[in-house]
């Protein structure tokens, strides 16, 4: 069996200015793309099929990938909203977020082309209105009952906001990178971000019951925290990028997308837990001194 050892950091060497730059200009980074997404599209993150209502249609294509692409085009009036391939055999996932033509229409054009419907499925626009809002409602509940929790646990403002700030950051860095590389905000998107918010908060509360509640000095507490922290975290990315490739070779698209958020958020919380939540604790707690 490999023994993994989490290396031993010497953060005397760092400023607290210096620990929270980083994940500070990342987080700005994030929120600087976000803000002009939603300047851009009107919604700070592009909503998926389940929250804007439409159909959906799995077809195989006897034909060359680039050439299948083309027919599909061809094929549906109107034309789908994405073509999304899938790796593993001719199959495609069609979008189209239209109240024109029913499933049923665009099932029949699928057949005139000479496609195979595997599947298909549709969400009237309404439903998927009040699944967004539901949603979404669930997210901001579990981030202010996080918030509140953690407040109670430690009944001092930095350690707790120090909590507050990594989760936010945790969540809003994958949610800007979701924009960048085109994952839209689904159900199974939605169920990664709340994931990543017990992530963030079991590693940071982790850390802050080490320095703040245990014996000993406070590197030799960090790194106590930090070689039960690390190796959770690691185990849990490198599972978590195993489940998206093998999702993303078989064309499970849910699983690949949940996988790909996951990957984000826990390399994000990575960064936070040790170095923005830790500035915060040691300034707290020398009030002040290396700065």
């Amino acid at each position: 069996m490999v023994a993994f050892e989490v290396p031993e950091v010497d953060y005397t060497r760092y400023t607290n200015r210096q620990l929270a730059a980083v994940p500070l200009a990342v987080l700005a980074i994030a929120l600087l793309i976000i803000a002009g997404w939603y300047v851009a599209t009107g919604v700070p993150v592009n909503p998926g099929l389940e929250f804007t209502g439409g159909a959906e249609l799995r077809v195989a294509v006897d034909a060359p990938d680039g050439q299948a692409r083309e027919q599909i085009q061809a094929a549906f009036d109107p034309a789908p909203e994405s073509i999304r391939g899938v790796p593993s055999d001719n199959t495609y996932i069609l979008t189209f977020q239209t109240e024109e033509v029913g499933v049923s229409a665009l099932e029949e054009q699928a057949r005139a082309a000479g496609f195979e419907v595997e599947s298909s499925y549709t969400v009237s626009p309404s439903f998927g209105s009040r699944t967004q809002l539901l949603a979404l409602g669930g997210v901001a509940f579990a981030f202010l009952g996080m918030s509140a929790l953690v407040f109670l646990m430690f009944r001092t403002f930095v350690p707790s906001i120090a909590v507050v700030v990594s989760a936010f950051s945790d969540i809003v860095i994958p949610v800007a990178l979701m924009n960048v590389l085109g994952i839209e905000l689904t159900l199974g998107t939605v169920a990664a971000l709340l994931m990543i918010i017990g992530y963030s908060v079991d590693s940071d509360i982790l850390l802050n019951n080490h320095i703040l509640r245990r014996s000993g000095g406070f590197y030799e507490s960090t790194y106590r925290a930090m070689r039960t922290g690390v190796t959770m975290t690691l185990t849990s990315l490198a599972a978590m990028i195993v489940m998206t490739i093998v999702a993303t070779l078989f064309g499970i698209q849910l699983l690949a997308a949940i996988g790909t958020v996951l990957v984000f958020g826990l390399t994000t919380d990575l960064l936070n837990t040790y170095m923005l939540n830790l500035s915060l604790l040691r300034w707290y707690k020398y009030e002040g001194v290396g700065n």
